[in-house]
């Protein structure tokens, strides 16, 4: 059975069907604990090896007809191995699991092989209580961990992934593939210090593992190492065949160089990607990439163009290209896309706040109050949280004192200058205006602070 077993896994089916068969004829097809091993063979064998059941079947049969009824939990999970061989047979693999339950509740890989069956039908709550049930059987079943960590990373629970691989890591025997996936999990936790540590431990073994290459360049570039990032990334341009480089990679290549004063180089390098790029959401991202680096040119024209050419724009998109077109001082172009963001999410401050500014530089000298309107609903927006939006209700409450001192009224002017001292008690511009309002001589007469364009929060 052991050397059946073998060529199962080189993938020579024949050659271990003989030995199978000389095995049962050697016990005269009356042992069922041989025909179990056949069996549990044949399940753990590769799905490629075991392209027909109905052999592995036989011996299945054949063992049950021997226990005269009676399941055994060992040939039950076998047989539920078996039929996950077939496209059909998750049914039928679950069936044999519950069985070997019911013959023995405490049989523990068949919770397991049930937990690993759910994940693969997307029952996520039935996978956690299959897993739960397998660990408190056993707390040191260590493919248990591992399954659990592959399914929270694959849900994007990435902190309750790299717990359960913390646990798999201690229950498993080290070796270099578990310190690749605990930096996998690491750097999918956002932990980059820790994982370029475990990604340093891997490459001392295999300097050239694609993977360890790209976390090292990543996690150099999130640590703010950009420097070292650099040359880490050069080094994994080096070791990655063209076909295993993702858009990611150069996307994260032209962060770095961007990083290192290579914004040209960091161009050259998107639009490479764009163009090699077919999956439409990893070319929009790239797209996104390319805008920003242009953006930190100051190359607004050429950003709108990328922007535009996207397609299809939603609304992170819109605003892009509204504060695109305020860098580019095409403000009257820029407001036309904030109100389309504002018209479709009517509760999103940032684009009241961004088409005031827009409105602001169409109407410099605050005369006809251009940004009174979007100022006003921005505050009416954020006033019940200064904290969080304290730059924008002090730029806010600045600009419509400013607006309404202008027309003489003094004591409308006052409660915003209020406010604005209220959030920033050494604000300038308030201080002085509050000295006119109250005939005190001013240093300088109070002015409306040209804004600054808001950032998409």
């Amino acid at each position: 059975v052991a050397e059946g077993r073998a060529l199962l896994a080189k993938g020579k089916t024949s050659e271990a069907d003989a030995k199978f068969d000389a095995a049962v004829k050697a016990t005269k097809n009356k042992d069922a604990k041989v025909l179990t091993m056949i069996a549990q063979a044949y399940g753990e064998s590769d799905a490629s090896a075991v392209k027909d059941i109905t052999k592995p079947l036989t011996y299945v049969k054949t063992a049950e007809t021997l226990s005269k009824g009676k399941d055994d939990p060992a040939l039950m999970v076998a047989r539920g191995d078996i039929y996950l061989h077939t496209d059909q047979g998750g049914g039928e693999a679950m069936s044999s699991y519950d069985r070997a339950i019911a013959a023995n509740p405490n049989y523990t890989e068949a919770y397991y092989k049930r937990a690993v069956l759910n994940v693969r039908s997307h029952n996520g709550a039935g996978a956690q209580e299959n897993f739960a049930k397998t660990i408190a059987l056993d707390p040191a079943y260590a493919p248990a961990y591992s399954d659990m960590a592959s399914m929270y990373a694959s849900a994007g629970q990435y902190d309750k992934a790299l717990d359960s691989f913390q646990k798999y890591s201690n229950a498993a025997e080290k070796s270099p593939s578990t310190t690749e996936k605990y930096a996998a999990f690491l750097y999918l936790s956002k932990k980059y210090p820790e994982a370029l540590a475990e990604a340093n431990k891997a490459l001392a073994v295999n300097p050239n593992n694609l993977t360890m290459n790209r976390v090292k360049a990543t996690s150099l570039y999130e640590t703010g190492d950009y420097a070292g990032a650099a040359a880490a990334m050069e080094q994994f341009m080096k070791v990655a065949p063209a076909d295993k480089i993702l858009p990611e990679d150069y996307s994260y290549q032209s962060k770095i160089l961007l990083k290192t004063g290579k914004a040209d180089d960091a161009m050259g390098v998107l639009q490479k990607a764009i163009a090699g790029t077919t999956d439409p959401a990893k070319k929009a991202d790239l797209q996104n990439d390319l805008a920003s680096a242009y953006l930190a040119k100051k190359d607004y024209a050429s950003a709108i163009r990328i922007y535009k050419a996207k397609g299809n724009p939603d609304l992170a998109d819109q605003f892009r290209i509204g504060s695109a077109y305020s860098g580019n001082k095409q403000y009257t172009q820029a407001d036309s896309v904030y109100n389309i963001i504002t018209t479709a999410k009517p509760t999103y401050a940032p684009a009241y706040q961004a088409r005031a500014q827009a409105n602001f530089h169409l109407d410099p000298d605050s005369k006809k109050g251009l940004a009174k309107p979007y100022y006003e609903k921005y505050i009416e927006l954020t006033n019940a949280d200064p904290t969080k939006y304290k730059s924008g209700l002090v730029e806010a409450n600045n600009y419509l004192g400013y607006y309404t001192l202008q027309g003489g009224d003094k004591a409308g002017a006052t409660p915003y200058y209020q406010k604005v001292l209220e959030l920033d008690p050494a604000n300038t511009d308030a201080t002085n205006a509050m000295k006119i309002i109250k005939g005190v001589p001013a240093r300088s007469t109070a002015t409306k602070k040209t804004t600054t364009t808001v950032k998409k929060k």
